[in-house]
């Protein structure tokens, strides 16, 4: 049995995005520091620029489910809450610090917040139904808290 290997055709002397994606990134950063503009492969860097503010807006919207996700448990599985209060209040208080060092290093994003915001609540009662198998009825159609309450450290809502 023998194995063929696939030649890999380089255009201009580019690794191709498709076959080499490390070797891409390589070829792409030594092209555009060295000044060889005509080398770099502008459609495949403005897809994968695009792509990485894509991820940066989902790891933001992300936090905010994980962050509103704990305080509805928080508020509303009291009984629960003795049990779980250390982990909930930790993964609670890092969501917090988690999306203000998003925040901090892509205030872009500040503009799009209540959108996020608002998504991020979706997801967060999904999660909650989800984990608890109470009725999505039992739980506010719109978030009960501000954004501004939501990060506030100080900030532990009642059931």
């Amino acid at each position: 049995m023998s194995i063929t290997a696939k030649k890999t055709v380089r255009v201009k002397g580019r690794v191709p995005y498709e076959r080499d994606y490390y070797g891409w990134i390589e070829h792409n950063v030594n092209s555009i520091r060295e000044g060889r503009l005509d080398d770099v492969d502008w459609m495949n860097v403005a897809e994968e620029l695009e792509d990485m503010g894509k991820s940066e807006k989902r790891a933001l919207r992300s936090q905010l489910a994980r962050l509103l996700t704990h305080l509805v448990k928080w508020s509303h599985q009291i009984q629960r809450r003795r049990s779980s209060e250390h982990s909930w209040r930790a993964t609670i208080e890092h969501a917090r610090d988690t999306v203000l060092e998003l925040l901090d290093e892509n205030p872009s994003l500040k503009p799009q917040l209540r959108e996020l915001f608002l998504a991020a609540y979706r997801d967060a009662l999904a999660q909650v139904v989800s984990e608890t198998n109470l009725p999505k009825e039992r739980f506010p159609e719109r978030c009960p808290w501000s954004f501004a309450q939501a990060l506030d450290h100080g900030f532990w809502p009642e059931g």
